[in-house]
């Protein structure tokens, strides 16, 4: 038996050799018939021939607006139709999709346009309590007197333009039903050339994923990375033509628009979006009038799902199968997933954005003990391995840093090459930062993270950035920033606050600076205001000293505000 923490998935499934719009014409060719999308919130669905007319016009049209492959072009809205007819017709042109958090808010929308160097927006006109045209025109207000890709903008010089998903955006966009118009002046022969001359290998994504210096740095994910993740975890739930995959996760994460999108189209599977957004009550509705046989969602997804009022007026006894992501699902809701959804061969997958995503996943036989309690085995043609602070490869059993490696690896981070360098050693292993013990069968389980990454909901969250980001108020003279537990999300936030002498603040009064500034998930559902930080001798901040004094002070009703 090998002692080492070291593990290779099996190689008997050959991995796709073409690019993503070579494998959506391969299985447009053999489903056409087939049900592709269906967008319930926007009552609209596709065949897979029908979804082929529609990217294939998007594309024709983006060819029309000067976008050559390498450009990037961002994608800013909800789940909806157009964000899949763009994922595809993107591919099919070379375009490489910037995704954006549609919960993002001014200045994280100019960072990522700016660092990726967006030559094209396409956003909705709004979300929630979100306004993307005044956003946009607040950022970019030359836009209002710009022709549709003549933009001028000193603060964003590479951006040409913007289309609007709404039917009637102000002056300066592009509406997204003109792009038919625009599709006219390209021939089928010209996107037909444009295809040809794509190379797997190249880039066609960049994901925004905080980082400890406290800015973003853009993963940039090839064609072969995310196309194989996909087709790699549909072949482990072993979706067929015949399987209907309900998709409430985002499509701006690696969970919609690879594990969802792209593992459907490897498949030809049916894509199903219940809402533009996460709801129960729509998601339940979704699986039983659809007959789904899979459902995705972080734990407390599911946890909605099942204690939701209405759930017993649905029937879910399509369902086969589905996948748990994002967070440690707790035993309770993985036996009730089982046996009150009907999903009896659900699965565990862990990775990053940086590994396209998945690089582990247990399996649709795997007990009930090692689902809750691993994320699984390494994934097919991938390297998993476990080592100590300098590198060395640990026993089995020995907590060290998780390292995996192999076609899922991303290109690097866009623009970055010294993030790029830290992320990714010589050999090409992916330093994760996650803290993992392997057992005797290969099975991983994740036990910390190095790097004080906070995921709420299956959000993550990085406490520089934030920490980074309350330095920008005038009153604040210090911020540190933990996770502590919680039921609901996994981990809630807790802001530590040192003001500056003389000041004031309340933690409402900062929270309420908070909104607009920042996305609505990292604004801290705890705030503590303090003189001084614990430290160690060195001057170094003891935040698993914060972390305990916070959770004493919630358990005596006091502190935190």
């Amino acid at each position: 038996m090998n002692d080492r923490s070291y593990t290779r998935g099996p190689q008997d499934k050959p991995l796709l050799a073409m690019t993503i719009g070579q494998a959506f014409d391969a299985t447009v060719a053999r489903f056409a018939e087939r049900d592709a999308l269906v967008v319930r919130h926007q009552n609209l669905r596709y065949s897979w021939a029908g979804l082929a007319e529609q990217v294939d016009q998007c594309a024709r049209a983006l060819l029309a607006l000067g976008i050559q492959a390498g450009d990037r072009l961002g994608i800013w809205a909800p789940n909806c139709a157009e964000w899949c007819i763009t994922q595809f017709a993107s591919a099919k042109v070379g375009a490489i999709l910037v995704n954006i958090n549609p919960a993002y808010r001014l200045s994280e929308l100019e960072y990522a346009l700016r660092q990726s160097g967006c030559s094209w927006i396409i956003c909705a006109d709004a979300f929630k309590t979100s306004d993307y045209h005044a956003m946009l025109l607040e950022l970019v207000p030359e836009l209002a007197t710009s022709r549709p890709g003549e933009l001028c903008s000193e603060r964003l010089p590479d951006l040409r333009g913007a289309i609007s998903l709404s039917a009637t955006p102000p002056a300066g966009f592009l509406a997204w039903r003109e792009l038919p118009a625009r599709a006219a002046e390209i021939s089928s022969q010209a996107l037909a050339e444009r295809q040809a001359s794509l190379q797997f290998d190249d880039p066609i994504n960049i994901q925004y994923t905080s980082g400890t210096t406290g800015f973003p740095k853009g993963a940039t994910l090839s064609h072969y990375n995310i196309l194989n993740n996909g087709y790699m975890v549909g072949e482990s739930l072993g979706l067929t033509e015949h399987d209907r995959l309900v998709i409430p996760v985002p499509l701006y994460h690696c969970f919609g628009m690879v594990m969802g999108n792209l593992g459907c189209l490897t498949h030809g599977a049916t894509m199903i979006y219940p809402g533009d957004a996460f709801d129960p009550l729509l998601t339940l509705q979704a699986v039983a009038e659809e007959k789904a046989t899979a459902l995705y969602g972080v734990p407390t997804m599911f946890i909605a799902e099942l204690d939701h009022p209405r759930r017993g007026e649905f029937d879910l006894s399509s369902l086969r199968t589905g996948i748990m992501a994002g967070a440690t699902c707790p035993i309770e809701v993985m036996r009730r997933v089982i046996s009150e959804m009907h999903m009896a061969e659900v699965q565990i997958a862990y990775g990053m954005t940086e590994t396209s995503p998945v690089s582990l996943q247990t399996g649709p036989d795997d007990e009930l003990e090692l689902r809750v309690t691993t994320v699984g085995r390494t994934q097919p043609h991938l390297e998993t391995k476990i080592v100590d602070e300098h590198g060395r490869m640990v026993p089995r059993g020995q907590v060290g840093e998780l390292c995996t490696r192999g076609y899922s690896v991303m290109l690097g981070y866009w623009n970055n090459p010294e993030a790029t360098a830290e992320a990714i050693d010589r050999a090409r292993w992916m330093h994760t930062g996650d803290l993992a013990v392997m057992d005797d069968n290969g099975y991983v389980r994740i036990v910390g993270r190095s790097k004080d990454m906070i995921i709420r909901g299956g959000e993550n969250i990085y406490p520089r950035e934030l920490e980074e980001f309350f330095f920008t108020h005038p009153a604040v003279a210090d911020a540190q920033v933990i996770g502590i537990p919680d039921e609901k999300y996994g981990e809630e936030i807790v802001a530590w606050i040192k003001l500056h002498p003389g000041q004031s603040l309340s933690a409402e009064e900062l929270r309420e600076w908070c909104k607009g500034r920042i996305a609505h998930f990292k604004i801290p559902r705890y705030i503590r205001f303090v003189d001084g930080f614990p430290m160690t001798v060195t001057g170094k901040i003891q935040k698993f000293r914060m972390r305990e004094i916070t959770l004493e002070e919630l358990a005596a009703g006091q502190g935190a505000a």
